[in-house]
């Protein structure tokens, strides 16, 4: 049976929602590192999460804090939520965001917010390495157009799609794309193969692949234009965005199944637009602020 895999900030766990929103139930409890991105590897039977780490001192519980120490891990959990394991121990990279995966060669591919890079590492947490690097020391650090944050690939063009997010309600977000495979030699922080598909933004956040040549983006920046939910083609062209919804409360995560787009939002509900019947509904209230979400077979 299909369900919604949802990281709470404040349960600090993992949660199973029903497609129809009327059950919940916890998968995985104890996620203490604010854990914000989750991808499922459904032969091997595995749950994967990036967790952002310790925050800020001065940052509210269950907020997105504007600056985190070098704190970033990855953990995973069986489809049952047992045999949890460190796979990239806190410390290895700054703020782990949304994370994807080319499963097929063994690989997960991460945003570093604070660390300004994407990142990638075989499913053991071995060969770590950046294949972007957005900006370098604190001071890069500081500049909120350098975060990258949402992540999503195309395993056919070999292409990573990510968003650097912009200072809040700023509307200096930006979209990119590269060459997932870093040539050899390449240095990952001068690539020149890198493509600017949009900017000006109003702060895009998670990135889904969906149909033939489409992305699809959630938006938690300022109204009018923000707090939204985005399509654009990006094959075999770059076309406008377009708004598939509006009026969420902070949109973060986001999973796509048919016509169906569930978003989830830091004000704690996750929405259902349904583009193919036209609706656009809150399929569940859960109450605490929500970050990742990924589709599971459990």
């Amino acid at each position: 049976m299909t369900e919604l895999l949802v990281l709470d900030l404040n349960a600090g766990a993992m949660l199973a929602v029903s497609l129809g929103g009327s059950a919940v139930r916890t998968v995985v409890d104890g996620l203490d590192q604010f854990p914000d991105g989750v991808v499922v590897d459904q032969l091997r039977g595995h749950i994967y999460w990036t967790n952002m780490g310790a925050p800020d001192p001065g940052a509210a519980p269950g907020t997105d804090p504007e600056f985190f120490t070098r704190n970033g891990s990855i953990e995973r959990v069986d489809l049952d939520g047992g045999n949890r394991t460190t796979i990239v121990p806190p410390g290895t990279f700054t703020t782990g965001k949304q994370v994807a995966a080319d499963f097929e060669k063994g690989r997960l591919y991460w945003c570093d917010r604070e660390g300004m890079a994407v990142l990638t590492c075989d499913l053991n947490g071995g060969d770590l390495h950046p294949i972007v690097v957005t900006g370098q020391g604190e001071a890069d650090a500081r500049k909120v157009r350098n975060w990258c944050v949402g992540i999503c690939l195309d395993l056919d063009r070999r292409l990573v799609y990510w968003t650097q997010k912009g200072a809040a309600k700023a509307g200096d977000g930006r979209i990119f794309r590269a060459p997932m495979d870093l040539p050899a030699g390449a240095d990952p922080a001068a690539r020149s193969d890198l493509e600017l598909l949009w900017q000006n933004l109003p702060e895009p956040i998670d990135l889904a692949l969906h149909g033939i040549g489409h992305l699809v983006w959630t938006d938690r920046g300022a109204a009018p234009d923000g707090n939204a939910l985005y399509t654009a083609t990006v094959q075999p062209e770059v076309g406008t965005p377009q708004v598939l919804s509006h009026g969420f409360r902070e949109a973060i995560g986001l999973a796509a199944l048919g016509t169906c787009f569930y978003v989830s939002e830091l004000g704690g509900t996750i929405r259902l637009v349904d583009v193919g019947a036209g609706t656009d509904t809150v399929l569940v209230r859960l109450g605490n602020p929500l970050t990742g979400l990924a589709l599971a077979d459990l």
